[in-house]
């Protein structure tokens, strides 16, 4: 019993070292301005409620169900027949195949184009205007534009037709791929340029001063120091990308229709033709199935960044 009571003195020092909770009163007037501020939130939560998690838990409820008529419960037999359905798989493989081409690729070249307009290039603020222009021009006009360069009579056969070339289907062929990444790089590049130049400012010049001191040339500069700095940034701008690859279907229907060429079928025409027929059980079922690879990819990066960011702070 002594020994018990000794050494529970002995670590009595060390429980007294522990910092004591309080807790901390609020005013009235405090306490009052809490609740005036949670009582203007109320508008947004009922928006997001309303207009986001309802409905995904309506989508989630059709896709369990056989038919929005009688409500009977099927399981996973729609998410099966997804699976099996032609259309789905070419559409899915299509999308896949597309992000993976288009997202690294207007990230490497947006960043290039950043990290050339960061230096001492003559005319930076018209290279950055001619960059960011795609931005304000309306889809319809863009649709326009691609129609002229890419038709059968158009810019680029002509251009091709100069050389000795043979005029090419480039929107009903294999060859409408390259049209759609070409059309995405062009529509997104200039904001992501933006996002990385904004972010290779705030590099600590103090280090790459030193650096520069030491001998190290540019290229080390680079990857050594300001790409540990623009990890956030290349999470952010490949997150963003993604989205927007997913985004491309308005341009594609403006420029093939509903059933383009099958190079061009993404799961945005599977989605929105497959609404047409008000096949609600079958659209419900592919929305989560791309909402779960989004969160899966976008957690990915997320934790790529986070990783990233322990490194730099070390």
């Amino acid at each position: 019993m002594k020994k018990k009571l000794k050494a529970a003195a002995a670590g009595a020092p060390e429980a007294a070292e522990k910092p004591k909770r309080t807790r901390i009163r609020l005013s009235r007037r405090e306490r009052r301005e809490r609740f005036s501020t949670s009582f203007f939130m109320i508008p947004s939560i009922a928006g997001v409620l309303a207009f986001f998690i309802l409905p995904f838990l309506v989508v989630i409820y059709y896709s369990l169900i056989d038919d929005t008529a009688t409500g009977d419960f099927v399981g996973l037999v729609n998410f099966t027949d997804l699976f099996q359905n032609s259309a789905f798989k070419m559409a899915l493989k299509n999308t896949g195949i597309f992000s993976a081409t288009a997202v690294p690729l207007v990230v490497i070249l947006s960043l290039a184009l950043a990290v050339l307009l960061d230096a001492n290039v003559p005319y930076k603020s018209t290279f950055r205007t001619i960059f960011l222009s795609p931005m304000i021009v309306p889809a319809a006009s863009v649709i326009l534009i691609w129609q002229v360069l890419f038709d059968f009579n158009g810019v680029m056969n002509d251009i091709i037709a100069f050389f000795g070339g043979d005029p090419v289907e480039w929107l009903k062929s294999d060859s409408g791929y390259i049209v759609v990444v070409l059309l995405f790089l062009w529509k997104n590049i200039g904001y992501n340029m933006i996002m990385f130049m904004s972010a290779l400012t705030n590099v600590p010049r103090d280090i790459l001063e030193v650096a520069m001191l030491d001998g190290c040339g540019s290229v080390r500069r680079f990857f050594m120091i300001k790409l540990r700095y623009l990890s956030s940034t290349i999470s952010f701008v490949t997150i963003m990308s993604l989205i927007n690859s997913f985004k491309v279907f308005r341009e594609v229907y403006l420029l093939t229709g509903d059933y383009p060429f099958d190079s061009m079928y993404t799961l945005q025409h599977f989605m929105n033709n497959t609404f047409r027929t008000f096949a609600y059980q079958k659209l419900s079922a592919a929305a989560i199935i791309l909402a779960l690879a989004m969160i899966v990819i976008i957690g990915i990066l997320l934790w790529i960044d986070d990783r990233a960011g322990r490194g730099l702070e070390e």
